[in-house]
């Protein structure tokens, strides 16, 4: 159950990271003629995305950190 859970940490600091870096990315691609527009941009509206879901899998790993620490005060 432990090794479960530590491959499961892994993946969501993993997926935490890689939500990290494709929203950065999508930040950086804001052009100009996109911060001058009418409305949010796709560029914008992805990067947003992208940190939202940062933040869902940032909650996921600090979930099972707390599993983990629970599992082993009981053992």
């Amino acid at each position: 159950m432990k090794l479960f859970l530590v491959l499961l940490l892994v993946a969501a600091m993993i997926a935490t990271v890689v939500a990290l870096v494709r929203g950065i990315v999508a930040f950086l691609k804001v052009t100009e003629a996109d911060l001058k527009g009418t409305g949010p941009s796709q560029a914008a509206l992805k990067s947003n995305k992208m940190m939202q879901q940062r933040i869902l899998f940032q909650g996921v790993a600090i979930a099972i950190v707390a599993l983990l620490l629970l599992l082993a005060s009981t053992s």
